[in-house]
């Protein structure tokens, strides 16, 4: 490889691995902003609903958690078996306690 190619590669290699580190940081912002979002939503219709109590939102925390821990996960490199263990018993727990949540009124 004559060596203005291999400079020319070296180059191309590093504006990826620049775009890379932009669209990491991009979504990062973009799901912390979600996460915020959705908390802020969730606390919102609890108090509209007048629903208290910590057993019925746990669906709603273990569901965030998921995001938080992935997120986490993607920032330190920590994508192993231990990570995907954590977010697959939170997601078990979300599901386990839907039956806590009340029950809506609303037929539509």
């Amino acid at each position: 490889m004559p060596v203005s190619a291999k400079s020319h590669f070296v180059e191309e290699q590093i504006v990826k691995g620049e775009e890379s580190k932009m669209i990491q940081v991009i979504l990062s912002v973009i799901l912390i902003f979600s996460l915020v979002s959705s908390v802020l939503v969730v606390i919102k219709k609890r108090k509209k609903a007048g629903v208290t109590g910590i057993r019925n939102a746990l669906t709603s925390i273990c569901f965030l958690l998921i995001g938080v821990t992935a997120l986490f996960a993607y920032w330190f490199d920590f994508m192993g078996l231990l990570s995907w263990f954590i977010l697959f018993v939170l997601l078990i727990l979300g599901a386990y306690f839907t039956k806590y949540m009340p029950v809506s009124d609303d037929e539509s």
